[in-house]
């Protein structure tokens, strides 16, 4: 990702902005959120926070044949886009490590595992890498989901028609590149925009992964309605890039702290029986002390009975169904 940035809730016009964007308008960027006042009556707390919430939790009773808990490894493409803004060098080579050394030795590993996973790709590393996703498709297991066209900061671009677009692209070019138009969707940075959520319903994406209030499915609502979008949550502890900070000077460099924190959260998921989404980076997590904990992780998950590894969009295809949802 990354990222840094503080993910912006949505407000107010969901439904306008979807309603204006199907009429081919350009619509207005709706105000910032007003800050929630100290003296705020109790109807001003509600309303404040009621943009997105989370929804009924949708973990099913049981996971596919009898499984206890669902795992999702995630990997966020990012490479050379987070230095975009000032592409110097050096920065740039430390990105571009994710394509020519990270990946590959990413998807050696689950190779040796045989265990899917789901690559969010902004539409720009595609272009600049076009080997990585069929090298990705190669395996027949691996999802491609939606992470915007540039790594964009969606709550900056101020403009609805022109993140419209930009999300347009994004799935028009992963959907000719992939031979499949994606099921899901991750917003660069975990950053939605006043007008995020209107467009990604828009588009008729089966989930996304951009939220952080349970440890498990959920429905989201907006504005205090029932949305139908599955959120398959994420959270910074299981991110990789905090730790690291994509370079040798991150706050817990060590992979393996970094490797304790992952397995206490997957033993947590499966004693309650829900649900783990890890999110790390190829340039990051891909080089070889962080592989080899990550792949020491895969072992030990794979040691305990009744772990079912998917991709995302087969969590979210199951939990869809589980709950009879439309």
């Amino acid at each position: 990702m990354r990222r840094l940035a503080l993910v912006v809730v949505v407000v107010l016009t969901v439904f306008q902005t979807t309603a204006s964007l199907q009429r081919g308008t350009a619509v207005p960027p709706a105000s910032q959120p007003a800050p929630i006042a100290i003296d705020a009556t109790e109807d001003q707390i509600r309303q404040g926070v009621s943009a997105i919430r989370a929804g009924r939790k949708l973990t099913p009773q049981a996971w596919p044949n009898g499984t206890r808990v669902a795992v999702a490894l995630s990997f966020d493409i990012d490479n050379e886009l987070l230095s975009r803004t000032t592409p110097l060098p050096v920065p740039l080579s430390q990105g571009e490590y994710g394509a020519l050394a990270g990946l590959p030795r990413i998807l050696a590993m689950l190779d040796r595992h045989q265990i899917p996973a789901t690559f969010y790709i902004p539409a720009g590393s595609a272009i600049l890498h076009p080997d990585m996703i069929p090298a990705i498709k190669k395996s027949n297991r691996h999802e491609i989901g939606v992470h915007g066209w540039m790594h964009e900061n969606l709550p900056s671009i101020g403009d609805a028609a022109r993140e419209a677009k930009l999300l347009a692209q994004s799935i028009d070019y992963l959907t000719k590149a992939s031979g499949k138009r994606p099921a899901g969707y991750r917003a660069p940075s975990w950053a939605f925009s006043n007008n995020t959520l209107g467009q990604v319903l828009q588009a008729g994406f089966l989930y996304d992964s951009s939220m952080m209030a349970m440890d498990e499915p959920y429905e989201l609502v907006a504005n205090g309605k029932p949305t139908g979008l599955i959120e398959l949550p994420i959270e910074w502890i299981l991110d990789d890039f905090p730790y690291y900070s994509g370079n040798a000077s991150g706050s817990l460099p060590a992979p393996e702290s970094v490797y304790q924190i992952y397995k206490d959260e997957f033993d947590g998921a499966y004693e309650e029986r829900t649900m783990m989404v890890l999110t790390t980076h190829p340039h990051v997590s891909g080089h070889r002390s962080r592989v080899a904990q990550l792949e020491k992780l895969i072992v030990y998950m794979k040691s305990k009975p009744g772990v079912w590894f998917a991709t995302l969009e087969q969590i979210a295809g199951f939990v869809k169904s589980a709950n009879k949802m439309p």
